[in-house]
Parts: C-alpha cells; structure tokens; sequence
C-alpha cells in the first residue's frame, strides 16, 4: 500500500519502482507514489531508460500526457513565437537544454509559463545527477553555471477558475444591463465585455430576470 511505502522510505530504507510494461509512472499509477515522494522531500532518481524524456517525466509528478520539442530555438524572435504558441498547450512540455544556456530560456518561461512548475533533470543516470524542483513564479537564475545534459519538464497549463468575487461582479453586470436590453443582448454584450463563457451570463440573466 502507498502508506507501507512512505513509512518505509521514513525508516530510511531503499525501494525500487519496477514495471513489468516499460516505463514506470507513465501510463501506470506510480505518479501517486512520485508526488508522495516529492512531498517527503524523498530522494527519487531514475534508472537507463529508452530515453531521458520518459526519465525525466515519470520522476517529474506532473502525469502522463506530455508534448516533447526538443531543443528550443537560439535566437530571441523564434523563441518568443515558440513559447507563445506552445503555452496554449495543456499538456507537460518536455526540452533539452544546454547548460550553458539555462538562464538565458529561464528568463522566457516565467514570462510564458508563470503558475506552472519546473523540473530541470541533470545528467540523469549518472554520476552527478541532480534534479531542481521549483514553481516558474519562484524560480531564480542560476549564479553558477550548471554542466552537462539538462531536461527540462514544465507541467501543464493551469486552467484558472473564476473567484466568486468574480460572479457578484458578473451578475451585478447582469441585473444592470437587464434594465435596457433583452437577455439575448445581454448575454452578447457582457460575454465579449467580460470574456466570460455565454452559460454563466445567461444563468445569470435566468435568475435575475424579472
């Protein structure tokens, strides 16, 4: 059970996640382990896999559905049209990065990626493997140059929920514009103004109508 894992990990003692259908954590329940993991601040490191990307996201905790880019553009126009367009995606991103360039793309995700978190795997598999854990909104440059090969996994884009401060706002709107327009127009006018969906304005306009 996940409670007889953490206690053992709490003694101190070393647990192997093996899968007998590739890897681990990817498309298997094992993700609930590896945020467990990650709260405890317990160690967690990854065995040769097919390949750094599936490494990377199973330790990441970010789940299963990822879009793997590859190296991102060198120059300062690509990449800003790039991040754009992939910050529309809802899915974890995965990149290789070279070190040497780390704060250079860091300074573009906490302009494109802000409320989501990162995972910057170094060398993994190896001697000197290191893993960084951080939210984008926190995350700072590195004053020392890190070496060697880095992988980097954001997690998904995170759909923001409107606060209910928001909704008497909304419906406030609603009982206004009613005085003088029709629940259609209503609905057209505010859902353009507030940039909310046309469902809310016109329950709204239900429940208000007179």
């Amino acid at each position: 059970s996940l409670y007889r894992v953490i206690q053992y990990l709490n003694e101190g003692k070393i647990l192997s996640l093996i899968s007998d259908a590739g890897t681990p954590v990817l498309s298997d329940p094992g993700n609930i382990i590896i945020n467990e993991c990650i709260k405890k601040n317990h160690k967690i490191f990854t065995v040769p896999g097919p390949s750094a990307i599936s490494s990377a996201v199973s330790l990441s905790g970010f789940g299963e559905k990822f879009l793997f880019y590859g190296f991102l553009p060198k120059t300062e126009n690509e990449l800003k049209k790039t991040l754009k367009t992939l910050n529309f995606e809802n899915f974890s991103l995965v990149f290789f990065i070279p070190a040497i360039k780390l704060n250079f793309y860091i300074k573009y995700f906490k302009k494109y990626f802000l409320d989501r978190k990162i995972l910057i795997a170094r060398e993994m598999t190896k001697k000197y493997e290191t893993y960084y854990r951080e939210s984008i909104n926190n995350l700072t440059l590195f004053e020392t140059q890190l070496k060697g090969e880095l992988t980097i996994v954001i997690s998904p884009k995170i759909k923001k929920q409107m606060l209910t401060t928001d909704y008497v706002k909304i419906e406030k709107q609603v009982i206004k514009y009613l005085k003088d327009n029709t629940v259609k127009d209503t609905v057209e006018l505010l859902s353009k103004k507030e940039k909310v969906p046309k469902k809310i304005i016109y329950n709204f306009c239900l429940k208000n109508k007179k």
